[in-house]
């Protein structure tokens, strides 16, 4: 009997046993970033103030948030007011105008200010980049928040007010000595034009109301203060506090006399 022909099988290619190819790992989905809030929201910021023709402390808090950079809202508390009307005339111990309210936190005094806005905005140059100079500003501004109590009763801050051939009280000649003497150390050590180089800062927004005073009451100066009381009445900042000043329609009898 013939031996019965086996079929032969069909070769399997390599390709059919070819084993599938491994499932890739499930990434997790990418985090989405917390949104960010308006800037509006985190930067929400306000400034009280009380008369700019009469409040040299308002006028200083108001410098130091423009010369940080810092955008806010004006909050102008009427001199009717009796707190505002006894800080303007020197009555009240403590200076509760202008008050910052930056983010959800409240900084009044304005030397508190300019320590948060230095701090908050360190770019800005409020304070000095060197240490040296920058104990050399706080000691000046220091003295200018505590100090000179005889310059301002006798030459209160009034921009509207022009009084030609005032006669100045001695002790008030004492402080005018003290602030020139302190101006000249600075523009001479710094270089000027402002009293810590070429920009303004903290210090020179604490003796802004200085000048003005100067001005009113024509207070003679030597050249390196008349200067420099040139230059801070020629910052965009003072020519805009100066004209919204003029606008007041409040005024203070007290202090619009030749006394």
């Amino acid at each position: 009997m013939p031996p019965v022909a086996t079929p032969a099988r069909p070769k399997t290619s390599a390709r059919s046993v070819a084993k599938p190819a491994a499932r890739s790992a499930a990434k997790p989905p990418p985090k989405a970033s917390p949104a960010k809030k308006p800037a509006a929201a985190r930067v929400a910021s306000s400034l009280s103030l009380s008369s700019k023709n009469y409040s040299s402390w308002s006028l200083r808090g108001w410098l130091m948030a423009r010369l940080a950079g810092l955008r806010f809202d004006e909050v102008i508390v009427s001199p009717d007011d009796a707190d505002a009307r006894q800080e303007i005339l020197l009555l009240s111990p403590s200076i509760l105008v202008p008050c910052l309210t930056h983010d959800g936190i409240k900084v009044w005094d304005t030397l508190a200010i300019g320590e948060y806005l230095a701090e908050i905005h360190p770019e800005s140059g409020l304070l000095p980049k060197d240490r040296a100079a920058r104990a050399h500003c706080r000691a000046i501004c220091g003295e200018m928040h505590s100090g000179f109590s005889s310059l301002r009763s006798a030459l209160p801050m009034n921009l509207k007010g022009d009084f030609p051939g005032h006669k100045v009280w001695s002790r008030a000649e004492g402080d005018i000595a003290r602030i020139t003497t302190i101006w000249r150390d600075c523009l001479e050590t710094y270089g000027g034009p402002f009293l810590f180089g070429e920009k303004p800062c903290m210090a020179d927004a604490m003796y802004a109301p200085v000048v003005t005073r100067f001005r009113t009451y024509h207070v003679k100066l030597d050249r390196p203060a008349i200067l420099y009381c040139q230059q801070i009445m020629q910052m965009p900042e003072m020519k805009e506090w100066f004209a919204a000043a003029l606008k007041e329609p409040e005024d203070i009898e007290e202090l619009d006399m030749e006394f």
